[in-house]
């Protein structure tokens, strides 16, 4: 179908219009399956400490087809296969592509990546079973096209798919999914530095030889992206706050897990809906009737749970009450871990139910993941006006000074009330482990955030 024939819209605030160009695009989003992302939070407990943050999984996932739909167009005008295997954009990819970019997200569950470490999901697997199951709509639509439709577009978003142009617009070091989901997250949480040129990309972007690439003259653009997305990671999506938040939630979880193995006849009160993932035999039905909002008013019954600790918990949750951290080293890990854990239980807490460690880290730019020994992330390549690639590091200052370089850090979380006791001690009468423990939580950058600007945080 000509796309000029058929189109509708929906106004968007980082894209201006998203414009659907293909019937089929309009008939997933109106289904059962997408319409749940309205109600799963793309950044989880940022919104906690980003107000604005409340954007969802149904938003960036419109977002990242309208970036793919540019990407695509541009690929139709400027760069359209003529002869087999000459490297440029096959335009009978087009739908597979722009059905892959919108579905890609959903497999996504409440609380994403805290319920997955909880309860064992994974949601990259989901999105393909979704996809995959001929009980869900999203199948039934997509075998409109033809038998093995829902196959191919599996296919992109397990990687492999033999066009990898195809993979590489959806899932790669430069890709539609992060170019949204930074400018996204940056609107919705009030911060510039998410920033970048996304008009200029989309101008530089192309197809060559089974992968894309960037013209040569792009390369400040992409090195703008670059920065964005480390300043990103740092500043919104490894928030101490926004993480301290995620270990109160991750113990909730565990702690109404626990109560189902320990005492089952206080399953009803506590969720009856959790039981098929405790019990690890629940279905895609099941998955696909959590979100946000279900989990949301659980937490609220939960703070009136007989269980002292879920109450607690679920209490803290609810009313924004996040644990706070310090940054531990392979060296003083388990001098502090031990120390807390003293302190814990000292004033009543259970270190099991209070006491978590959580790891942040990113690699701005890499061809690798760190603890792997082979490449798993290919490079982003520059193409020179005389047809030569250039990876981009050797071209770019900025990014070599970047490659490689693993930021973030690794904390332990608890509850405030410890810290808070501790100050309270005359500093003549504190233990060894309490100084140490003052002094650690003094240390942190983040406390003099907390400091300064205590109404942000």
């Amino acid at each position: 179908m000509n796309p000029k024939k058929y189109e509708k819209v929906f106004r968007d605030p980082v894209h201006d219009y998203i414009y659907i160009q293909d019937p089929l695009i309009l008939d997933l989003i109106d289904t059962p399956e997408f319409q749940r992302l309205r109600r799963i939070k793309q950044l989880g407990t940022s919104s906690y400490v980003f107000h604005g943050a409340e954007h969802s999984r149904f938003n960036h996932s419109l977002g990242v087809y309208e970036i793919t739909r540019r990407f695509v167009n541009y690929f139709e005008k400027y760069y359209p296969s003529q002869t087999e295997g000459d490297g440029l954009w096959q335009n009978d990819k087009r739908l597979v592509t722009l059905c892959a970019a919108l579905l890609h997200d959903i497999g996504h569950g409440p609380f994403s990546h805290t319920f997955e470490k909880i309860f064992q999901t994974d949601h990259e697997a989901l999105t393909i079973q979704i996809i995959l199951d001929p009980k869900t709509s999203v199948h039934q639509i997509l075998r409109k096209v033809c038998a093995d439709f829902p196959q191919q577009v599996a296919n992109v978003i397990d990687k492999t798919y033999p066009n990898q142009q195809v993979v590489q617009l959806i899932s790669s070091q430069i890709d539609a999914d992060r170019m949204d989901y930074l400018l996204r997250d940056a609107y919705y949480t009030g911060v510039s530095y998410g920033k970048f040129d996304l008009a200029r990309i989309t101008r530089v972007i192309r197809p060559y030889k089974n992968q894309i690439v960037f013209d040569y003259s792009g390369m400040h653009a992409i090195e703008d992206y670059i920065l964005s997305r480390y300043q990103m990671h740092m500043q919104i999506y490894f928030h101490a706050t926004s993480r301290g938040m995620e270990a109160v939630l991750q113990k909730v979880f565990a702690r109404a897990r626990a109560l189902f193995e320990q005492e089952p006849q206080l399953s009803d009160s506590i969720c009856a809906s959790f039981k098929p993932f405790r019990d690890c035999t629940w279905s895609l039905k099941d998955y696909l009737n959590l979100d946000d909002y279900v989990l949301g008013a659980f937490f609220s019954q939960w703070k009136d749970s007989e269980d002292a600790v879920l109450a607690d918990l679920a209490t803290r949750f609810v009313n924004r009450h996040p644990f706070t951290s310090i940054i531990v080293q392979e060296n003083t890990q388990t001098h502090l871990t031990v120390a807390l854990q003293q302190e814990l239980m000292a004033l009543g807490f259970n270190p099991e139910n209070y006491l978590l460690t959580l790891s942040s880290f990113d690699i701005p730019y890499d061809f690798y993941q760190p603890g792997k020994s082979t490449s798993t992330n290919k490079p982003i390549q520059l193409l020179t006006k005389s047809d030569h690639l250039v990876e981009l590091s050797q071209a770019s200052a900025l990014v070599k000074a970047l490659r490689g370089q693993i930021s973030g850090d690794q904390r332990l979380f608890f509850p405030r009330e410890v810290i808070e006791h501790i100050q309270k001690v005359p500093e003549k009468q504190r233990t060894d482990s309490q100084e140490t423990l003052l002094d650690a939580w003094l240390r942190d950058p983040n406390q003099v955030i907390y400091h300064q600007q205590e109404h942000l945080f």
